[in-house]
């Protein structure tokens, strides 16, 4: 059976190792703090009429909503299932993508609020992160397709796994969903996937048995080749050459035809 090698001392070892616990930790608490905001927002919402910074289509006064309206939750179920599929999503995407998934961000929170703006039925109020959980769920899914690196694909098929019914809720299939946020940023994480799939370095490749084995007898032969036989010189100097003729050393003398013989 193939078997896989690391090629790296251990000091490197430990050192990824104390990195990747790092930029878990960091995207654990990001993922969380914006949680908690999310859960002190909807606290907030109980004291005040809200419905004006919602994303209120074809309406100028509806643009405000894309800055607040992921803010804001309509009930407990729904900032329930947002913050699980967040949390998740949000680990998911910051660990393996940090930069990415930084600079993404701000396109797919303004990408769902666009898209239910753009989308959405007249007076109608569209609130929720959904849009952003979308796009951070489609922006994984596709950086495992540009990418495919082991750690790529496998975040792709854990968030595939996990939330995979995503690419059914961009679609209208239930009254009170806001499909056009969903469709907005599950665009702009597509978008995002593309602009900044270099924005993190490509992980250190592992080498199978079978390639050391190919390279390990690459450098026998190459040194064999080396020690017995002699290399061709790649710029062989030359030795002779024959100066340049300045004066005449013969005369051709014209000899009169015999009688008798033609010329063509």
């Amino acid at each position: 059976m193939p078997h896989v090698v690391f090629m790296g001392t251990p000091s490197t070892r430990d050192g990824m190792r104390t990195a990747g616990r790092t930029r878990l930790r960091r995207a654990v608490m990001a993922s969380g703090v914006f949680v908690v905001l999310l859960w002190l927002c909807f606290g907030l919402q109980q004291t005040f009429d809200w419905r004006g910074l919602t994303v209120t289509p074809h309406t100028t006064e509806g643009l405000v909503g894309l800055l607040t309206a992921p803010l804001l939750h309509g009930s407990f179920a729904h900032i329930l299932a947002n913050s699980g599929a967040l949390l998740m999503l949000g680990t998911l995407a910051g660990f393996v993508y940090p930069h990415a998934s930084l600079r993404a961000l701000p396109l797919v929170w303004l990408g769902s609020g666009l898209g239910a703006w753009l989308l959405g039925q007249p007076e109608s109020h569209h609130l929720g992160a959904s849009g952003i959980s979308h796009g951070l769920g489609f922006l994984v899914f596709t950086l495992g397709l540009l990418r495919r690196d082991r750690a790529s694909i496998a975040t792709g098929m854990i968030a595939f796994f996990l939330y995979g019914g995503m690419l059914m809720t961009i679609f209208p299939r239930e009254m009170g969903v806001s499909w056009e946020s969903h469709l907005g940023g599950a665009l702009a994480g597509v978008l995002a996937a593309f602009l900044f799939r270099r924005s993190d370095p490509m992980p250190e490749r592992k080498k199978y048995s079978w390639e050391l084995e190919e390279e390990l007898e690459r450098q026998q032969a190459q040194a064999g080749f080396d020690t017995f036989e002699t290399r061709a010189p790649d710029d062989v100097p030359v030795i002779w050459q024959r100066e340049v003729e300045t004066e005449q050393r013969g005369t051709v003398l014209p000899f009169r035809a015999r009688e008798g013989q033609t010329k063509e």
